[in-house]
């Protein structure tokens, strides 16, 4: 499916969620000084954050700017929210430009205002999220998660609310059974998408962990650690014979070595004891690098 494709599906998803009968503007009568449906100028002390937000973290830089923007500017796009009783107000999207107009000493903020249940809230508020701001892998995998548990969605009934693909919401998801250190690194930027899909194929979360520790500390992009990754998972093509010449003691060694130092090893060692351990490196700058941590550890 296209981009296009997608946009056009969410616009749909959208649209039929602000226009149902249990968000209807005039299927609740809620008095205040503002009506239901209006779009006002509204007091920010009288409106709460939302609950249901997926955005943990709110860039404080970002804000800022923001902030100062609004300052000479105004607010140009209205936030969303809903009617909760007398003059009270809860977001249903906007919560960045809401948090930049407190910072701005703002008293008051342009709305559009609607009624939504709380499962309605939900979806509102991770369609207009995710799509309108820049969460971060884990933030949405989360949200995501929180849709299939807390409104009983499958997940090709999520692919359709959203307009992604199955695969790419399995692929969220996949992320939530990564140990908290990875899931860190991935919230942080430390490491990618890319890193974290390619460490996720290790079942061992103390490997997970020393490979990401050699992406932090090397700088490994995502083609070095999938190398890694596949030639720790990979079965290795040897006789039985040689096999057996490998004391248990030494087996890990290859891997080990190649989680150290970011590239590929092998070992090879006869009945007698002798052997090699190749490490292959495609540059000077690579050999260098291997170089520098084989010295780094005496």
């Amino acid at each position: 499916m296209s981009n296009k494709g997608k946009k056009r599906a969410l616009g749909r998803g959208l649209d039929s969620i602000l226009s149902s009968p249990d968000t209807d503007i005039t299927s609740v009568d809620i008095s205040g000084e503002y009506v239901a449906g209006a779009i006002a100028d509204l007091e920010i002390s009288k409106i709460e954050t939302n609950p249901f937000q997926p955005r943990t973290e709110f860039h404080e830089m970002m804000l800022r700017e923001l902030s100062a923007s609004i300052k000479i500017q105004g607010i140009i796009q209205p936030i969303t929210v809903r009617k909760m009783g007398y003059d009270q107000y809860q977001i249903i999207s906007g919560e960045r430009r809401f948090r930049a107009s407190q910072m701005a000493g703002i008293k008051k903020i342009p709305a559009f205002i609607r009624v939504a249940n709380d499962e309605q809230m939900l979806e509102l508020a991770l369609i207009e999220n995710i799509h309108r701001e820049d969460l971060n892998a884990i933030e949405i995998a989360i949200s995501y998660q929180r849709l299939i548990d807390e409104i009983d969605l499958t997940q090709e009934k999520l692919s359709e609310k959203v307009g992604k693909s199955r695969s790419a919401i399995s692929n969220f998801l996949r992320l939530l059974k990564l140990p908290p250190e990875l899931q860190i690194a991935l919230r942080d930027k430390f490491i990618s998408m890319g890193h974290a899909r390619a460490l996720i194929t290790i079942p061992d979360k103390k490997t997970q962990k020393r490979i990401l520790k050699n992406i932090v500390d090397g700088g490994l992009n995502v083609r070095q650690t999938e190398e890694i990754v596949r030639n720790i998972m990979a079965p290795v093509s040897i006789t039985k014979k040689k096999q057996l010449s490998i004391p248990e003691k030494f087996k890990t060694v290859p891997a080990n070595l190649s989680t150290k130092l970011g590239t590929k090893v092998n070992l090879r060692r006869n009945n007698n004891g002798e052997g090699t351990i190749v490490i292959t490196f495609k540059s000077d700058k690579d050999l260098d690098k291997i170089i520098s941590i084989i010295e780094g550890s005496k």
